[in-house]
């Protein structure tokens, strides 16, 4: 299988290699890389590209190879708020494979970038039908959503607090 980027051919055996240096998949059996990289594809963004909508339904998990990508929620009264921006070896689009598409947060390329273009439907066939498969892949997306979970509270605490909360003055009564 060959896949086009641009002017340039990438191979499934080409594409496994690229998988093989990115976080998230660097873990993973050679096999379980070429498996991906047969279900997957090299794909081009450009800065300012809306990748997916928060809300609506998407097919593709993304692995961003090159650049940041910006995951945005729709704030009432504020409109949208980057929550995390996430970069080379990270994964964007999990609601496609674990949620069958409703997107929770809308992605914007933030730079150029490069990412790995796998429909969620060939992934979770494959699966199905390879249970090793299915591991590997499905301990890397745990891994990766705990990450995310972790960044997004340490992002919700800066949301919430500004500044320190004052310390009080302390008074007569209150002064040992």
């Amino acid at each position: 299988m060959c896949i086009v980027l641009g002017t340039a051919r990438v191979d499934a055996h080409q594409l496994a290699n690229v998988l093989e240096e990115l976080h998230f998949s660097a873990d993973m059996p050679r096999e379980v890389l070429e498996q991906l990289a047969a279900a997957s594809a090299l794909r081009r963004l450009t800065a300012g590209e809306v990748v997916f909508r928060e809300g609506t339904r998407h097919g593709n998990l993304y692995l961003v190879r090159s650049g940041r990508i910006a995951l945005e929620m729709n704030v009432p009264g504020r409109g949208a708020v980057c929550i995390l921006t996430v970069g080379p070896g990270e994964m964007v689009g999990w609601s496609a494979l674990l949620d069958r598409g409703k997107m929770t947060a809308s992605a914007v390329a933030v730079d150029d970038s490069e990412v790995v273009v796998a429909p969620a439907d060939n992934l979770r066939e494959l699966s199905e039908t390879n249970r090793d498969f299915g591991f590997h892949l499905m301990r890397q997306m745990a891994a990766a959503l705990s990450k995310r979970l972790v960044a997004t509270r340490l992002q919700l605490l800066d949301l919430f607090t500004d500044s320190p909360p004052p310390i009080p003055a302390s008074t007569p009564e209150t002064a040992e």
